[in-house]
């Protein structure tokens, strides 16, 4: 059967210090020893579904083109649907759970076009448990899409409707605050918002997190910031995070995903308090 596929991206929560990620490449390549595999990351927090569909988000639009493997899957064993999902004209499908991860990344691409149930036992490995779907149901079905087998065959065709979405909370306005939440903090410490550029209001802005008050400089590049301050910086996603230079805005804001980061228009009529500026650190002697 010839394939139009050889690729797999690979994202999951497994981490590197288990056999998991490893087993799972070993499979693949058993099945489709042809098959290329790259892997996205593996570093999604354990059962952190958002995450994992906010990292897919961001990746999909730059990977090959084939097969995408995501398992962030803290419902493994339950009666949620494990299903793949081919986008496009046929170009690429992506395999995992039916639990929200998949849904942003699907959009992304301009949703789904065929959608299978992965419920044909004769593409999947006879396990001893049902605790490791990665390895026995989502694995083996990439590598069966690598060799030729068509999306059909994997499973029931189920309604392209009907996707678990995931949960991405929105911004809003509420008088001259805009409330936003962070999404994610990258290893950087830089805080992503759920916000474009275009939301900012066009003025000198503070942020307002845990009671205290922060100025925020817009700027285009990490190195406009200031020694001790904060900037505003539009991501590689297109998203806005907050940055602070050659340091942890994070750490320095005591912030998390998830957290409420309130942004003001700066006003010394308002009734603010003075702003707080982050000090520089002081170099280790």
């Amino acid at each position: 059967m010839p394939s139009r596929y050889n690729t797999v991206s690979f994202l999951s929560d497994f981490g590197t210090r288990d056999e998991f990620v490893g087993v799972v490449h070993s499979v693949l390549h058993n099945i489709a020893p042809q098959i290329d595999v790259i892997d996205i990351t593996h570093g999604i927090p354990a059962h952190d579904v958002r995450a994992g569909s906010l990292a897919l988000a961001r990746s999909v639009e730059y990977l090959c083109p084939g097969i995408v493997l995501a398992v962030v899957d803290p419902g493994v064993g339950t009666e949620r649907k494990k299903i793949a999902v081919e986008v496009g004209e046929g170009e690429s499908v992506l395999i995992g759970p039916d639990n929200g991860l998949l849904a942003p990344a699907v959009a992304m691409v301009g949703g789904p076009k065929r959608v299978v149930e992965l419920t044909n036992l004769d593409f999947q490995l006879n396990g001893p448990s049902t605790t490791f779907d990665g390895r026995d149901v989502f694995a083996p079905a990439a590598a069966h899409l690598v060799n030729g087998v068509d999306i059909t065959e994997l499973g029931e065709v189920i309604d392209p409707n009907g996707l678990v979405p995931a949960l991405i909370p929105v911004s809003y306005l509420d008088g001259e605050t805009l409330h936003t939440e962070v999404l994610w903090i990258d290893q950087y410490g830089n805080i992503q918002l759920n916000i474009g550029p275009e939301d900012l209001p066009q003025d000198e802005l503070q942020i307002k997190i845990d009671d205290q008050i922060y100025s925020v400089d817009r700027v285009t590049a990490f190195e406009q910031i200031s020694d001790g301050g904060l900037g505003f910086i539009v991501n590689s996603t297109g998203l806005v995070e907050i940055a602070a230079l050659r340091s942890s805005a994070a750490n320095e804001l005591r912030a998390s995903v998830g957290d409420s980061i309130q942004i003001v228009r700066t006003s010394r009529d308002s009734g603010i308090s003075t702003p707080v500026v982050l000090q520089p650190k002081k170099e280790n002697s």
